[in-house]
């Protein structure tokens, strides 16, 4: 039977805090869990470590012999963020489903494989509830594996999103469990002090054109003016105009009076004429 074993290193806040088992120190090697999962009957464990207090990785292992992943956890959203209208009952089953793209290449069916036997619900397990109500969708897009939870309505079979919500960038698949020889490593993978890095650089780079611009017009107002001679040909074709005497009319011009036609009848007068 599969047991899957939960972990959190120091650092990690919120729902790691309600994991049973004491958290694992950041001076002990990761190969100490193996050991743990051993003495509890666990042959899967998912591991949390937190570096610098805002970056999140979680592995994926079966242990001891492996294979073993390495994900960092981006787009972080719980379900007290959200308040999706979702919801499912405890201790359904959840049905997994798979972007076509994880078929198709290795590295991919391996993980698919490891997720299956890691977030399924076994066979026959005592806790679980003969019913099945929910949904786990793994998508890949944009070089990253898409988490969504969706509760399937009974009445239509649509989905609705229950949460939480996240996106795991792979790092590297390892042989053994958290270690061993490299299987795969991720080549878009890209670490979060990188990604910083550049994002600082960007904005010193505008900063410091910004500055350069300043000093340039600061340049130009203190710069002297060359003063242009005059050009005598410049009023060549300047034609003085006639100059007319002013003229200051002291009276108001006078009112032109509009002569009213008398015989000019009216509308029913000429209605009566027609008929």
């Amino acid at each position: 039977m599969r047991r899957t074993s939960v972990w959190a290193g120091r650092g990690v806040p919120g729902p790691a805090a309600s994991i049973r088992d004491t958290k694992m120190d950041r001076k002990d090697k990761l190969f100490v869990i193996n050991e743990v999962c051993e003495m509890k009957n666990c042959n899967k464990c998912i591991y949390f470590e937190a570096k610098k207090k805002q970056d999140l990785y979680m592995w994926l292992s079966n242990t001891p012999q492996g294979p073993s992943a390495k994900f960092l956890v981006q787009n972080i959203h719980t379900l007290a963020e959200l308040k999706m209208t979702g919801n499912c009952l405890k201790g359904s089953r959840p049905l997994l489903s798979f972007d076509p793209i994880f078929d198709k290449e290795p590295h991919y069916s391996l993980l698919k494989e490891l997720f299956i036997q890691i977030f399924s619900t076994p066979r026959y397990h005592p806790k679980s509830q003969p019913f099945v109500d929910h949904v786990f969708t793994f998508t890949v897009a944009d070089n990253r594996i898409w988490f969504r939870n969706y509760q399937i309505i009974e009445e239509d079979a649509a989905l609705v999103e229950i949460g939480p919500r996240f996106v795991l960038n792979l790092i590297k698949i390892f042989q053994g469990s958290f270690g061993g020889p490299t299987l795969y490593e991720n080549p878009h993978y890209q670490s979060p002090n990188m990604h910083r890095r550049l994002i600082r650089l960007t904005t010193a780079a505008k900063f410091q054109e910004k500055q350069k611009l300043k000093d340039l017009q600061k340049l130009r107002q203190n710069e002297v003016k060359e003063i242009i001679p005059a050009d005598p040909t410049e009023d060549v074709f300047k034609t003085m105009a006639e100059v007319k005497p002013v003229q200051i009319e002291m009276t108001p011009p006078e009112r032109k009076l509009k002569a009213k036609k008398k015989d000019k009848m009216f509308k029913r007068q000429r209605m009566k004429q027609r008929v």
